[in-house]
Order: C-alpha cells, then sequence, then structure tokens
C-alpha cells in the first residue's frame, strides 16, 4: 500500500510555516517520528530541518514545560 503524504504541495514546507510545523511535533515540542507523519525519509529530512532553524529563530519553543 503506498503512503499517503500529508503535505499538500501547496503548503510550502520551511521554517517559517509555524502552522504546518506545529501539526508534526508532539506537546513537549519533541519532532514526530516518520511512522507517526507518514512522510517519506526525504520530506522527514526537511521537515526536521525546518523545525530545527524554526526553533533556533525562535519561531518554535524548543522545549515545553507541562504544568501538572
Amino acid at each position: 500500500m503506498k503512503k499517503q503524504n500529508p503535505l499538500n504541495i501547496s503548503n510550502q514546507l520551511n521554517y517559517k510555516n509555524i502552522l504546518l510545523l506545529r501539526n508534526f511535533i508532539t506537546v513537549s515540542g519533541k519532532i514526530l517520528p516518520k511512522r507517526l507523519n507518514r512522510l517519506t525519509a526525504k520530506r522527514q529530512r526537511y521537515l526536521s530541518k525546518a523545525i530545527k532553524n524554526a526553533r533556533l529563530v525562535s519561531f518554535l519553543p524548543f522545549v515545553r514545560l507541562i504544568d501538572s
């Protein structure tokens, strides 16, 4: 069975698209693995680089503290 790509062609995968990147990180701020994202290995690499770049320019937090 072929994987369905959750990223449309219209969605640009870059560090400035925060709304798209938040779909691929957990509540605590970790990057989801590709088996949960249903991404190819190439797209997962682009995604992780975009998330890491967004963290460096402070668009995304490195870690979110969860209040219990």
